[in-house]
């Protein structure tokens, strides 16, 4: 087998939709519209929130940055989809794949942290709400989020670092329509082993503690609504954390599909069919999803959108 110096690769070629030319029309015209709900939803959310003295709360504090990412995390993929479509040119260069995947896996850590914090928020909101303000002040929500920031930036820098070493094959064809760490690996020539046991570590500490945060927060806030006696309190912080919840299931559901398995049983075409789930479907329900099931971003959103009429009178 032919091998090139991954100094020599200019560019890489992302096999991903061009293997169906039939549909790429239709294809083009899902993907744009499924990306612009997203980048207008979310934004709404963020305006909404920003704007509203009611939600100038740590829960949603933090649920305007996770819509922040989700947008960044939409903007990191979509885009170069549509123009790969349009223009009928599949290629990616080489610094600029291993950006997108910097990028990718960044956001897609920052996410997961955020959840498990906003499931911390939940905990301490219905099991311990006499001491909610003392804990959740604003120093510490911003020191949350930064840590997140930090963590999520440093683990993947760590895991594009450690990739850029590799040695490609003369093949450098992509089976997927954007830079992910499996597909890549399928094309690495040298020794993976230590990069497998690198991303395994890194996927313990990045997935397996923050979802165990997310299962011991919301254990806690089962037993605490069991225990109260009336059930229009219960109603109202089951609705409070189903929309998290519901949020919660479509990202490690995605996740662990893909990630949570050896790159040898590895499938480009259910790899291909899960990314565009967490991609794009995902990033789209979430501002639905938590507009939808919360009364108090309903009103925030009504209130916005008659500020809007009333400024275009």
């Amino acid at each position: 087998m032919g091998i090139r110096n991954r100094t020599t690769i200019s560019d890489f070629l992302l096999l991903g939709f061009s293997e169906h030319p039939e549909q790429q029309s239709l294809l083009f015209g899902l993907f744009l519209s499924m990306y612009l709900v997203t980048v207008m939803g979310n934004l709404l959310i963020i305006l909404a929130i920003s704007t509203d003295t009611h939600l100038h709360t740590p829960m949603y504090f933090f649920l305007a940055n996770l819509s922040f990412i989700e947008t960044c995390f939409t903007c990191t993929v979509v885009p170069k989809v549509l123009v790969d479509i349009q223009t009928q040119r599949y290629t990616i260069s080489y610094t600029g794949c291993f950006v997108q995947m910097y990028f990718f896996m960044a956001l897609t850590l920052l996410d997961d942290f955020l959840l498990a914090v906003m499931a911390y928020d939940r905990y301490v909101a219905i099991c311990l709400p006499l001491h909610y303000t003392m804990i959740m002040h604003p120093q510490r929500c911003l020191l949350l989020v930064a840590a997140s920031w930090l963590c999520a930036h440093l683990l993947a820098l760590s895991l594009t670092f450690l990739m850029s070493q590799f040695f490609f094959c003369a093949s450098h064809s992509i089976p997927h329509f954007f830079c992910d760490v499996p597909p890549l690996l399928k094309l690495v020539c040298s020794d993976t082993r230590i990069y497998q046991v690198t991303m395994l570590t890194e996927a313990v500490l990045s997935g397996m503690i923050p979802l165990t945060c997310v299962l011991v927060s919301y254990a806690h806030i089962i037993h605490t609504i069991v225990k109260l006696p009336s059930s229009g309190g219960k109603h109202k912080v089951f609705s409070t954390c189903g929309s998290h919840l519901s949020v919660l299931t479509l990202f490690y559901g995605t996740l662990f599909l893909v990630y949570f398995r050896p790159s040898s049983s590895y499938s480009a075409d259910t790899g291909m069919v899960v990314s565009v789930i967490y991609t794009m479907v995902t990033p789209m329900l979430n501002p639905f999803i938590y507009s939808l099931r919360n009364r108090d971003m309903k009103g925030a959103l009504w209130r916005l959108l008659d500020w809007g009429k009333c400024a275009a009178l």
